[in-house]
């Protein structure tokens, strides 16, 4: 394999694909205005434990963030696209700088039984000689924050 192949393996996006059985209105929602019951703050956030809370904030320009259990708040990312209920696109920079962003989409297909979700995670090459290794980190954790969100629109 040569360096380009490489380095091309290396940026390409994490794609994550969930299927909810809830319609396309219910599932943006819950993804979104709900991201607070879900996400699993505790091992993925800047403040870990000490996280109380997250928020994205529903139109274009807002922001994503966490709040600490004294008040301080980690910008996570901001969102760049707003278009409810099938598609969301924010940057990803949590406990970073915004120069570092990465870009997410999520996408929300009305299905017969459902909506299938699919997450793409683009942008690694802003993360310099760190990209391999978050690539990998974050294809591992949207698993874990997938499942909670689908674990979560089931229970609900």
């Amino acid at each position: 394999m040569n360096q380009m192949q490489s380095t091309q393996e290396l940026l390409a996006p994490v794609v994550k694909t969930v299927k909810i059985n809830l319609p396309v209105d219910a599932a943006f929602r819950f993804f979104t205005k709900d991201v607070n019951h879900w996400w699993p703050l505790a091992t993925h956030s800047v403040f870990g434990n000490e996280a109380v809370s997250c928020t994205l904030e529903g139109r274009a320009g807002g922001r994503f963030y966490e709040v600490h259990r004294d008040g301080r708040q980690s910008e996570w990312g901001q969102v760049r696209v707003w278009e409810p209920p099938h598609r969301v696109i924010f940057t990803m920079h949590p406990g970073r700088s915004p120069d570092t962003a990465q870009e997410v989409e999520v996408n929300f297909q009305e299905e017969a039984d459902g909506t299938r979700v699919t997450l793409t995670h683009r942008g690694w090459e802003n993360l310099g000689e760190q990209a391999q290794v978050m690539r990998g980190r974050y294809d591992q954790g949207w698993e874990t924050v997938l499942g909670q969100y689908a674990d979560y629109a089931t229970s609900v």
